[in-house]
């Protein structure tokens, strides 16, 4: 790759090509968790707080008169005071929030309200109005649209993520100290698992609860640690699909089984996974600056209800409230371990593949130098990726829409995506994950209650298959 080429795909400021793009697409910008008081007492007392995302800064808040989140640009349109430490007013006063610099008030649309340091009958406050960006809460997440004022807002699809009631997702996050791509880009790399999370010894696989691949593989009692360790070499497939891509990793096992994984790329900064037999990961990048970028994950259970204070105690682990920020990294060498590299771990990082990530990203550099880089068969997503990604910014550039933007019936065919991870009779995998996930979706309640048509077997707008549904192979 040129170095043109990279600084295109990674810089994300408001007047880069790749910044321009992703302001198409809604934010992860905060977890509703970040306002829980029982998490940050502070917020108990005033829920409000300093955000950035795509090296633009923000103060978000709850407004007193709407009970609703507010997100407007951070420097006071007055003199540009910082309004992250402004006053949140009570609805009894108009609510919103007032510059602490002059008193300046704003409301939860930005639209200036009160100018009190001005002379009686003043009306400089009618012409002043602060940015103010659309949020919307949905699934633990507070997304925030960050495009040009006057570009229509794109629908959410109706992705597992999404429509699962609040009891069956969990949402989290973490910060790395890397450009977004490539946190984008380990997700969708199936090969780097056989070796970067390779355990020489499995566990108790009921004692995998909230752990990536550790659980077994659905249809045996092959613990997802063996199967990396033993086979380690996929044969990969990439497929486009009315969201991104679907990946599609064999390891075959035997003459007669194979080990089937289905991973999803939803374009342009998540991408799906399979936590264990009845629980996807849907994990977006949110690029803080070009140098920073919080990982933020959606926990979707097609099963039982899921364990948060669990899920959060075993994340909390690693990393630290309010900001989210990892206990380990380059600073502590990222707990390496040189005797539990020879004995326990791939890596002799420890035991949370969430560690593994984050140095195999953040050692790549801040920004990686791709010009440099290497790539082999087993890259061709992020091959095929990194080419969807630069015909997007080159569209946008031009004048045209960005791709994926839906409309709300647009919006409902896209469900799904599917994932899984198991093992099945070599001569019939292309069957047995759509089988499986058709079986998963018939016992899952919500599921069943978002359906709009009983037909199993409809493909209609009003009863859409999982996402990608259909399409063939590119």
């Amino acid at each position: 790759m040129r170095a043109a080429q990279n600084e295109r795909l990674t810089r994300i400021g408001p007047e880069t090509p790749c910044g321009a793009l992703l302001r198409h697409y809604w934010q992860p910008i905060a977890l509703t968790a970040e306002f829980d008081p029982a998490l940050d007492a502070r917020m108990g007392v005033r829920p409000a707080k300093a955000v950035r995302a795509l090296r633009q800064d923000f103060v978000l808040f709850r407004d007193a008169l709407t009970r609703k989140f507010a997100l407007l640009d951070r420097a006071c349109p007055h003199r540009g005071a910082d309004l992250a430490y402004g006053r949140l007013e009570s609805a009894e006063h108009g609510g919103g929030i007032r510059c602490a610099f002059h008193g300046w008030q704003f409301r939860a649309d930005g639209q200036c309200i009160a100018t009190p340091g001005e002379p009686k009958g003043s009306r400089l406050c009618d012409g002043i109005r602060q940015r103010s960006y659309p949020v919307v809460e949905k699934s633990g997440v507070i997304w925030a649209w960050l495009a040009p004022e006057g570009v229509a807002l794109s629908a959410f699809p109706s992705l597992d993520c999404f429509v699962a009631p609040e009891t069956h997702s969990f949402a989290f996050k973490g910060l790395w100290n890397c450009n977004w791509l490539q946190a984008m880009e380990v997700g969708i790399d199936p090969a780097h698992a056989s070796f970067l999370h390779r355990f020489f010894e499995d566990e108790d696989v009921s004692a995998s609860y909230g752990k990536q691949f550790r659980a077994a593989s659905a249809g045996s009692d092959w613990p997802m640690t063996r199967v990396l360790r033993e086979f380690e070499s996929p044969e990969i497939s990439v497929e486009a699909t009315d969201y991104g891509m679907r990946l599609t990793a064999l390891r075959r096992l035997s003459e007669t089984l194979t080990h089937v994984r289905v991973t999803n790329q939803l374009f342009p900064q998540a991408f799906v996974i399979p936590l264990s037999i009845d629980t996807t990961i849907t994990q977006w990048h949110l690029p803080v600056d070009d140098t920073h970028t919080y990982w933020v994950a959606v926990f979707t259970s097609f099963g039982k209800p899921l364990d948060k204070p669990l899920m959060r105690e075993q994340r909390l682990k690693l990393y630290s409230l309010p900001d989210y920020v990892p206990r380990v990294g380059k600073h502590d060498q990222y707990g390496f371990d040189p005797l539990e590299q020879s004995t326990e771990t791939y890596t002799g990082m420890g035991h949370d593949i969430n560690v593994h990530d984050q140095w195999a990203v953040e050692s790549q550099g801040e920004i990686q130098d791709r010009t440099k880089e290497h790539l082999g068969t087993t890259d061709k997503a992020i091959i095929a990726f990194r080419r969807q990604l630069s015909n997007a910014i080159d569209a946008v550039e031009k004048g045209d829409a960005a791709p994926l933007q839906w409309s709300k019936s647009d919006a409902a065919r896209i469900v799904g995506p599917i994932t899984v991870d198991g093992i099945c009779a070599a001569d019939s995998w292309d069957a047995y994950w759509r089988e499986f996930d058709s079986k998963r979706r018939a016992a899952c309640k919500w599921f069943a209650e978002n359906r709009r048509d009983p037909s199993p077997d409809s493909a209609s707008p009003n009863h859409p298959l999982p996402a990608g549904e259909g399409n063939t192979r590119a």
